[in-house]
């Protein structure tokens, strides 16, 4: 019989002390089959800006929020890089409210007249100023060009628009118009290249003269996040730079800034923006660096300004996996507290379960923590495995002398103590063509094995751990997997 275990389900704390072959270390060989198919995400990949910006859209009005973005396959990214693909956070940790236990019938309820919060005064003074002098005598005829945008008649709200930049040239709002018409008609069809239209046509505005600073930070901002959706992390990194030039006192560009770092796997980058950018009350720059913090393993360090950032509720905070990284540094100081933590996370939505921490999961996969064979749908592979496990296990302690160098050291950051190697043999769908030389026959037995060499969120791989090897409790990444 074999154990397979689904990857977003197990937690168990593994203490490895066999003398099961004659170097006195335990070998596994794990092959993880999908379940079904999801995009090619990783778990361990940290939030940036994800989706939040028709929240503050940069376009001046709430019916200017900016199109979705919907249409580009995102690739996978290494554990230490951020991802864009989560909702945006709206609300924070829950907390216990006390309320009156009861109030007596006498109590007099008076309407209070409608008064407008500070907030909302502030807002108005603050709508941004998209006109500049010129484009205020021609504000009619933009807003008719706009009238047929926000009606959904994208096409001929680009032609109006390209009609009126052939009309005023040196007219930032009619070009910005032009490249919200592109913007919202690549949404519409679905096109990358018409997109690539409005990426140039937002860098021509910031480039006119007697732009208002508003309409630069709203076009430079939009920019920015189009390159980050098309994979242009460098160039989106430069025009951030560029906006916290003009704007040096928006923490907000700071802290995006701080993201676009941590795209390009750059945490020092990062961590040096955000330690500029924290202020006492900016839960944003807090999460960020606390997850700076601890992907440096300073983990004690970085449990307050996670915890911290998380009860702070600021859009972009509430995310799964601040959640998970704040719970597993906690679990890891021996706090019990963590469960708190994972609770709160499956709360809001994040988690399955307080046990299966998983965040890209399939809905509706039935989650056990052991499975028999005949259940898993693969029993002519697994059996096929067992048939075979004397010549799979030979190849292995072929290639597991100490001396080859053929194991590489895990780099999940999961051992507290020992040593814990593997040997991979495929890689996101791929073939390790190196490793699988020296490992001939194994190889040859998994090619018959489609459903785990093509997954893309999986790896088959040799895995050996030194007796006292002590490795974290901690879960897998996603559901879709066995």
């Amino acid at each position: 019989m074999a154990q397979l275990s689904e990857g977003g389900l197990t937690e168990k704390p593994v203490t490895v002390a066999s003398t099961e072959n004659p170097l006195g270390e335990r070998v596994n060989i794990k092959v993880q089959a999908p379940v079904a198919h999801v995009d090619d995400l990783r778990a361990e990949s940290l939030p940036g800006e994800n989706k939040e910006s028709p929240s503050h859209s940069p376009h001046g009005s709430a019916s200017d929020a900016e199109p979705s973005l919907e249409f580009k396959t995102e690739e996978s990214r290494p554990a230490n890089q951020i991802s864009q693909e989560l909702p945006p956070a709206t609300q924070p940790v829950p907390t216990s409210v006390s309320t009156p236990e009861s109030i007596t019938e006498t109590t007099e309820f008076k309407e209070e007249p409608s008064v407008e919060s500070k907030e909302e005064k502030e807002a108005k003074k603050k709508k941004p100023k998209l006109l500049n002098k010129f484009d205020k005598i021609i504000k009619s005829e933009i807003s008719a060009a706009e009238k047929l945008r926000n009606k959904g008649k994208f096409k001929e709200s680009l032609r109006a628009f390209e009609a009126l930049v052939q009309k005023f040239p040196q007219s930032p709002r009619c070009r910005y118009g032009k490249a919200q018409a592109e913007d919202y008609l690549a949404e519409k069809i679905q096109s990358n290249e018409m997109l690539l239209k409005a990426l140039n046509t937002y860098r021509e505005v910031a480039e006119l003269p007697d732009v208002p600073p508003d309409l630069i930070k709203a076009t430079l901002k939009r920019r920015a996040e189009i390159q980050q959706f098309l994979g242009r992390t460098r160039g989106s990194l430069a025009t951030l730079e560029k906006l916290v030039q003009i704007f040096p006192e928006d923490i907000s560009l700071k802290n995006d800034l701080g993201v676009a770092h941590l795209l390009l796997g750059d945490n020092k980058g990062a961590k040096r923006i955000y330690v500029l950018a924290r202020a006492p009350d900016d839960g944003f720059a807090k999460v960020h660096y606390g997850f700076i913090l601890k992907s440096e393993n300073k983990i004690a360090e970085s449990i307050p300004y996670l915890r911290e950032g998380l009860e702070s509720g600021e859009p972009g905070t509430d995310d799964g996996r601040f959640y998970f990284h704040l719970g597993d540094a906690l679990q890891r100081t021996g706090d019990k507290s963590a469960y708190d933590w994972y609770e709160a996370g499956h709360r809001q939505g994040h988690f399955a379960s307080v046990w299966q921490r998983s965040l890209y999961n399939v809905p509706g996969l039935r989650a056990q923590p052991w499975w028999m064979t005949e259940e898993s749908g693969y029993t002519a592979s697994v059996k096929m495995l067992e048939r075979n496990w004397l010549t799979i296990r030979d190849e292995a302690l072929s290639v597991l002398d100490s001396n080859s160098g053929q194991f590489l050291p895990e780099d999940e950051n999961l051992r507290e103590t020992g040593d814990r190697g593997q040997f991979a043999l495929w890689q996101q769908g791929r073939k390790v063509a190196s490793s699988c030389r020296y490992v001939p026959k194994t190889c040859a037995l998994l090619e018959h094995y489609p459903e785990a060499t093509s997954c893309k969120r999986g790896q088959i791989q040799f895995s050996a751990m030194q007796a006292g090897t002590h490795v974290w409790p901690h879960t897998g990444p996603t559901n879709c997997r066995l």
